[in-house]
């Protein structure tokens, strides 16, 4: 006899409701991994502390506390960088974070080091350290990717509306969980990622603000709204009925944010079209042979 799941009333997932697959949530990388060695390296400088003298306390918790900080911006910093190098477009970060790490790792290790009259060694310590910090986890992006030729004040308007949408997308998340519903938890993580396609065609064409604006500021409050509500009637009452109402929402905004999303790229693509018709039309002019396009590239 084959198992069957159990479901019913007071089941968290009732018999006969399909629960969306959730979003795959990558783990860590190898870099991000490693900077956990970093959190490890500055616990013997705590428990060192306490067996020295006032003055020796004192730096060795300072060099404790600036080795943590130097994990925390590296991890920090690893992750800003992964998530520029996803990017076909992408400015670089703000603060360097890497660089800063390298910096604090060094000047950490030599507080650490320093207990007399002898800077050499403590400087040679902080400066291996700071160097070998620096080989382990590189530097931080040092400039814009894919920016060239795109309004630095449309950057920032996107940039701005792009944060205030992600906001959005994590209230919408922190209310779906206190339903304590899985299915429902899946179903807006689901819909989050269909959002953020959109969020990253912007950011990749800053010209698309506009026709994305309702998108990414009015119809995102309203979800969020609604899930805030839903969470809110769903805690005292377990209504089916407002259950699919909310779910039938989720499906049109879904759907409404994807065909947004598709009709931005076929735009971008016939914009593309439209300039490489201009410049061959134009090289023709100047008298500069051309071969015909290829058929298959017409038709990607």
């Amino acid at each position: 006899m084959m198992a069957e799941r159990f479901g019913g009333r007071f089941s968290p997932t009732p018999q006969g409701v399909d629960v969306p697959a959730p979003p795959e949530k990558l783990p860590p990388s190898r870099a991000e991994r490693r900077t956990g060695w970093l959190f490890a390296a500055a616990t013997p400088f705590a428990l060192k502390a306490f067996f020295q003298d006032p003055t020796g306390l004192a730096r060795n918790l300072a060099a404790f506390a600036l080795l943590v900080a130097a994990a925390w911006l590296t991890r920090e910093g690893v992750r800003a960088a992964e998530a520029f190098a996803a990017r076909r477009s992408a400015r670089r970060p703000a603060f360097p974070r890497k660089i800063a790490g390298s910096a604090l790792t060094g000047i950490g290790l030599f507080l650490g080091g320093w207990g007399g009259a002898d800077l050499i060694g403590p400087l040679l310590l902080g400066s291996i350290g700071a160097a070998l910090h620096h080989l382990a986890f590189g530097a931080d992006p040092l400039s814009d990717k894919g920016m060239a030729g795109l309004d630095p004040f449309q950057q920032d308007r996107v940039a701005r509306i792009v944060a205030e949408g992600e906001g959005h997308l994590t209230e919408m998340h922190a209310a779906a969980e206190r339903t304590r519903d899985r299915t429902i938890v899946a179903r807006v993580e689901r819909f989050a990622i269909t959002a953020r396609a959109l969020f990253r065609t912007v950011e990749e064409d800053p010209r698309d603000l506009t026709a994305a604006r309702r998108w990414l500021g009015v119809y995102l409050m309203g979800a969020r709204d609604a899930t805030i509500k839903f969470a809110d009637l769903w805690a005292r009452s377990h209504d089916p009925a407002a259950r699919a109402d909310y779910e039938a929402l989720l499906d049109d905004l879904e759907t409404t944010f994807a065909r947004r999303t598709t009709a931005l790229l076929e735009d971008n693509r016939t914009d593309l079209d439209i300039e490489i018709a201009v410049l061959r039309d134009r090289l023709k002019r100047e008298g500069v042979r051309l071969a015909d396009p290829a058929p298959a590239t017409r038709g990607e």
